[in-house]
Parts: C-alpha cells; sequence; structure tokens
C-alpha cells in the first residue's frame, strides 16, 4: 500500500499543474481583466458579466496621453496616459510574459503563498479563513443529512424491491433529481422566507445581526434557523443520487453466493442484510464520503450562498471570477484542486481500511 500511496502522491504533481495550465489559459484568453476594471472604473464605463468594457464618455480631467493612443489596446482606455497604463500593469504584474507570470506563481504556490487579492487589499489565505465557517457549516450538515436519509433509505429500498414503498420513494428520488437545488432554494424562500405565503425563516445571513449579544443556547438556535433552508436545498439532490447508489450496491451483493449460503443455513433476513451483505455493500458508500464532502464544500454551495447572501467560499469565487481577482480565483482553484486530490486517495486508502482483502499495490495506476 505505501508504494501506492507514494505513486499516486506523484501522480498529483502533473495532474495539478494541468488544471492550472489549462485554467490559467482560459482565464487569460477571457475577455476583459484587473486592467480594464481599473480602467472601467476611472472612465465611468460598464462592464457586462464576461468583464467585456463598453466605452461611454471620458471625463476630461483624466490623465491624457501625448499621442492620443488607445491605452496599449485596452478597450476604453482611449485618451489615458499610456505612462498610467503601464503602471497598471507592472502593478498587476501584465509587465511580463505570459508564461513567466505563471511560473512565478506555481513557485509561490508551492511554498504556499497565494499573494495579495487585487481588489480587496487582503491576503488569499486569510479571504479563504473568514470566508471558510459558512462553507464548512454548509459542508458538514448537508453531507451528515444525506447519509443519514440516504443509506437507511436506499437498504429499505433493496430490502423492499418491487414493492410500493419501493415505487414510490423512486418517484420522489426521480423528482429530488430533476429539481436543481438552486432552484427548490428559490422555492423555499418564496414559500417559508417572507415571500407570498410564510415568514418563517430569515431572508439571508447565517447569523442574526445581534448574534454577537444572544446566550450560547440562543446563537445555537438562531444558527440553525438561519441553516435550515440552505442545507434543506443542498439535501435535495444530493440524497437522491447517494440513495440509489446504496440499494443498487445492496442488491447486486444480495445475488451474491454468500447470501445464499446464510439463507440456506436458516439465518434471519435482517441477520443477512445486516451481519454479511451490509459490510460488502457499503464499501463503495463510505469510501466515497471524503470527495463527497468536498463536492458539498467547495462546488454545491455557490449558488445557495449567492441566493441566500451566505459570505462563503462559493460567493468569494463568484465575485472574484466576476471582478477578475486572479490572485483570489487561481489561489483557491489550486488549494482546492490539491485538496480534492488529496481527499480521493483518502477514498482510495479507506477502500482498503474496509475491505482489507482490497489490493490495490497488485493493480497498474
Amino acid at each position: 500500500m505505501t508504494a501506492y500511496i507514494i505513486r499516486r502522491i506523484l501522480l498529483m504533481i502533473p495532474t495539478l499543474v494541468a488544471i492550472m495550465v489549462i485554467n490559467f489559459a482560459i482565464i487569460h484568453i477571457a475577455p476583459g481583466g484587473p486592467v480594464e476594471q481599473i480602467i472601467a472604473n476611472l472612465t465611468g464605463t460598464g462592464a457586462d458579466i464576461t468583464g467585456r468594457v463598453t466605452r461611454t464618455d471620458v471625463g476630461e480631467n483624466l490623465p491624457q496621453g501625448q499621442d492620443g493612443g488607445d491605452g496599449n489596446g485596452y478597450r476604453g482606455a482611449q485618451g489615458l496616459d499610456p505612462a498610467f497604463i503601464a503602471e497598471l500593469e507592472a502593478r498587476f504584474g501584465f509587465d511580463k510574459p505570459l508564461h513567466e507570470r505563471f511560473f512565478e506563481m506555481m513557485g509561490n504556490y508551492l511554498v504556499f503563498d497565494f499573494g495579495e487579492s487585487f481588489f480587496r487589499d487582503r491576503s488569499v489565505v486569510d479571504l479563504v479563513l473568514e470566508k471558510m465557517p459558512v462553507s464548512i457549516s454548509l459542508g458538514v450538515w448537508t453531507t451528515l443529512l444525506v447519509y443519514l436519509i440516504s443509506i437507511p433509505l436506499g437498504i429499505a429500498k433493496a430490502m423492499r424491491d418491487g414493492s410500493r414503498f419501493d415505487l414510490w420513494t423512486s418517484v420522489v428520488i426521480v423528482i429530488g433529481t430533476a429539481i436543481p437545488s438552486f432552484l427548490f432554494a428559490v422555492f423555499l424562500l418564496v414559500v417559508f422566507a417572507g415571500g407570498s405565503y410564510l415568514d418563517w425563516f430569515p431572508l439571508r445571513g447565517l447569523v442574526s445581526d445581534n448574534w454577537e449579544e444572544l446566550n450560547w443556547l440562543d446563537r445555537i438556535r438562531d444558527y440553525l434557523w438561519h441553516i435550515t433552508l440552505p442545507v434543506i436545498a443542498m439535501t435535495i439532490s444530493g440524497f437522491a443520487t447517494l440513495t440509489m447508489l446504496t440499494k443498487n450496491s445492496f442488491m447486486d451483493q444480495i445475488g451474491q453466493q454468500y447470501v445464499l449460503t446464510a439463507r440456506a443455513k436458516g439465518l434471519s433476513e435482517r441477520r443477512v442484510m445486516y451481519g454479511h451483505v451490509f459490510r460488502n455493500a457499503m464499501l463503495i458508500v463510505v469510501a466515497g464520503f471524503p470527495s463527497a464532502f468536498v463536492g458539498m464544500l467547495f462546488t454545491g454551495s455557490v449558488l445557495i450562498e449567492i441566493i441566500f447572501s451566505l459570505d462563503g467560499l462559493g460567493l468569494l469565487g463568484f465575485e472574484a471570477a466576476f471582478q477578475r481577482d486572479y490572485p483570489v480565483v487561481f489561489g483557491t482553484l489550486y488549494f482546492f484542486s490539491l485538496l480534492g486530490l488529496i481527499m480521493t486517495l483518502v477514498g482510495d486508502i479507506m477502500y482498503t481500511i474496509i475491505d482489507p482483502r482490497i489490493d490495490f499495490e497488485a493493480r497498474r495506476v
């Protein structure tokens, strides 16, 4: 197992580099950038969601170019002093070739130096640490709730395969799979958060404004009151997939020869299911927990955080991409890609812990 872990760790290096190269190229090819953002603020131009700048009237008191140039090729920069544009490029590191910027960035990332945000005047690490509690709250509660619902429901469906219970729960699962989490979140807001119907839950935020003034019991209640709707919205699509995975895993094991042997010995159905089938059937479910948690934590909560105005990592990444805040975009991409690769390795290790018969060293990576 040690040799397998070492090989997997070595494979993480080219994988991580490939992820960064592809995203670095795509983001720099996309129109707009931090220089354009500054120009837009100075000249009163507007930027659409892609970051493209549309020319409007430029104030007469802005720095004027001596040669009437176009601002070194930046849209909306006509009339600005080229020296001022060059200063902006130097500030953001755009005075260096693209490949040099990439290698310098990756060199800093090797020592976990993610730099400073372009527009927030704070380090990327500080921003991530500040926003992480919100995303961790969503990820932990959602993952816990998904597993608590999906595993018992999947086992029950496997034991009652073809029954009315299996049929009706399958209908619920299909509906849950078909409804996007963000659409269900909007529905919850309209119905339960002061829309046209009920006003049972808060509209936004993770805690109330007076949270610091509350005692510890009221703080817990206030926190749970705020987190309920976002967690339910994220759970609705997550539990459906895991439920069917659990059921199919149990159904696959039920048809194995060792189950028929156990039944032939006169063991009760409950003993067969939980004493023999459970361990093998839960292998794929439990081993996938690390990657599932990372998915819930960093990818599944983006739209939920935006809809419920939760200041977490999802909202931070969305705003950074919109503002072309490259240090935040690339820093968080590097960190969470590395974390995802590590969690995938942890999932493989969990396979061997749950079932020692599995030997990854006998396989080629």
